[in-house]
């Protein structure tokens, strides 16, 4: 799978181990694979918003940037800052876990 870096601070490093959690042979969806690959599982976390920009929002706390993006299919799945990782859904849905 290719990362494409969205975010001029984005590294290698920042991608940290969450590339080595997707197969793209596995069929399953990205959430159930890093619900089974991930020590922690797939836990994602109610009350955020994707702005029109990408940015991520939950009340109260400061916007965060996307840093890096990649595709299973027809998923899409963005690092956020401070190891926010969201699935994002062809019709818009999306959930966010933190994997750190």
């Amino acid at each position: 799978m290719q990362w494409y870096r969205l975010h001029p601070s984005a590294t290698g490093g920042t991608l940290g181990f969450i590339p080595g959690f997707l197969d793209e042979n596995d069929p399953r969806p990205a959430a159930e694979q890093f619900n089974r690959n991930y020590v922690a599982g797939w836990r994602p976390m109610q009350g955020f918003t994707l702005a029109p920009d990408n940015t991520l929002r939950y009340p109260n706390d400061p916007p965060l940037l996307p840093l890096a993006e990649t595709r299973l299919r027809e998923e899409t799945i963005r690092l956020y800052q401070y190891g926010w990782v969201v699935v994002i859904q062809p019709d818009g849905k999306f959930e966010a876990c933190r994997m750190d």
